[in-house]
């Protein structure tokens, strides 16, 4: 498949002093390692779907980086005189900057395989997104639905636009429609529940199963108007202050109830932003714990907090890059899986190994990035079709899309789940006290 051709680029000027600004913000101790120390081993091309379906060096993970190097050699590195005297490290131009959109962008799924696999422990996926603030700054980020998307978050606090008041009422329409009880902005709570715009458009559903568990389990919860949209877009734009802001919004949100623990939605990136790098936007540690929704009901079943029943089906499980590899959440949804009595086919590479459905990182909201989108999902459907399951479930509501998306595209005869929606579906009764 290497005759994918390159993306068509992105017809902009991008400014170079904010491009050189905003690489060199990002440089401390630990970027400057990890750009020092790789040996040039290519084990991490064969870890990155686009380079195993292409076969294009362009796509070897570590080169998608070379620009942010290149910059750091000449401009901040122990030697950078030697690299402005002698020319070794070019300066940055506006035709470099364009060049490297396609890579930075449409080539990445910042899922984290190269950095599972570098031998050096460089943490490749996370220079990706460092990179990203380069061109953001440099008015390099795609302007189809990515940029845009990213561009209306920073504004109104949502990729939609959706306000506190129209999110309000959808929460109760939804409710209504599902007849389950909403609560929203109560003065107090132990648990507060963030959604993913995905679902607002596409998956209303799965906010209702949030809404269904959390009844279940009995603990005082309540949705919050004043921090409620967990995508965080502007991370995979790499508009850092549009992602700052989302952040503490919903820090914000968390402590002015006294909760105690954070849920996030099936939603991969807004789960790794908050876990590991929300602190760092809010200054401190945060006072409450962060859990994906298939850790909090792993964590209840285990506890007796929910029951559920057992079914019979056949299914496998599609794990998240952002779960699963980079958060930490791969045990959680097997936990849930089991106690539900599903046979689970697990798929080649499963849990940390796993390989990304192909949209993650932004990917999806990037039309020109299409076709190499398409050339990675094969692999997952090559995988998903030997499992020989009928179902494959999720716990990403990006992943389910880019499945749904991919699938129906093939002519897939496989199902599409939200695991989160099959536990709400299967809760059962509490036993009498």
């Amino acid at each position: 498949m290497n005759d994918i051709a390159p993306a068509p680029f992105q017809k902009a000027a991008p400014d170079v002093s904010k491009a050189l600004r905003g690489f060199i913000a990002d440089v401390g101790p630990t970027v400057a390692l990890s750009l020092e120390s790789c040996v040039h081993c290519g084990q991490c091309a064969e870890a990155c779907q686009f380079y195993v379906q292409t076969g294009d060096p362009r796509y070897t993970p570590i080169h998608k980086i070379e620009l942010f190097k290149q910059t750091y050699n000449r401009e901040m590195g122990p030697f950078s005189f030697a690299y402005k005297f002698f020319g070794l490290a070019p300066k940055l131009t506006q035709e470099t900057l364009t060049e490297w959109q396609d890579l930075v962008y449409d080539s990445c799924n910042m899922c984290g395989r190269c950095s599972l696999i570098c031998p050096m422990g460089i943490d490749i996926a996370d220079l990706v997104e460092q990179t990203r603030h380069g061109m953001y700054e440099a008015g390099l980020a795609p302007s189809d639905f990515l940029g845009a998307l990213a561009e209306k978050e920073h504004a109104t606090g949502s990729p939609f636009g959706l306000t506190s008041e129209k999110f309000r009422d959808l929460l109760h329409e939804i409710g209504a429609t599902h007849g389950v009880t909403m609560h929203v902005d109560e003065p107090t709570a132990e648990i507060v529940p963030t959604i993913s715009s995905i679902d607002v458009k596409t998956y209303p559903g799965s906010m209702a199963a949030i809404a269904k568990i959390l009844n279940h389990i009995g603990k005082p919860w309540s949705f919050r108007t004043d921090g409620f949209d967990a995508d965080n877009v502007s991370l995979t734009a790499g508009d850092r202050a549009g992602q700052a802001a989302i952040t503490q919004a919903i820090v914000s949100a968390v402590t002015a109830c006294g909760a105690k623990i954070l849920v996030m939605p099936e939603c991969g990136h807004s789960f790794t932003e908050m876990r590991w790098e929300a602190a760092n936007a809010h200054g401190k540690d945060l006072p409450f714990r962060v859990l994906q929704i298939t850790e909090l009901v792993a964590e209840s079943i285990q506890s007796g907090a929910i029951r559920v029943n057992k079914i019979s089906q056949t299914a496998t499980y599609h794990d998240a890059c952002q779960l699963s590899r980079r958060g930490g959440a791969t045990a959680a949804p097997r936990v849930i899986l089991a106690a539900l009595g599903v046979d689970v086919r697990e798929l080649e590479d499963a849990g940390d190994a796993n390989w990304c459905c192909g949209g993650g990182g932004g990917v999806a909201l990037i039309k020109r990035a299409q076709p190499l989108r398409d050339a990675a999902f094969a692999i997952k459907k090559k995988q998903i079709e030997a499992s020989g399951a009928a179902i494959v479930y999720t716990s990403c509501s990006g992943c389910r899309q880019t499945l749904d998306h991919g699938g129906k595209a093939a002519g897939w005869n496989t199902s599409v789940g939200s695991l989160l929606e099959l536990v709400a579906d299967n809760l059962a009764a509490r036993a009498a006290a």
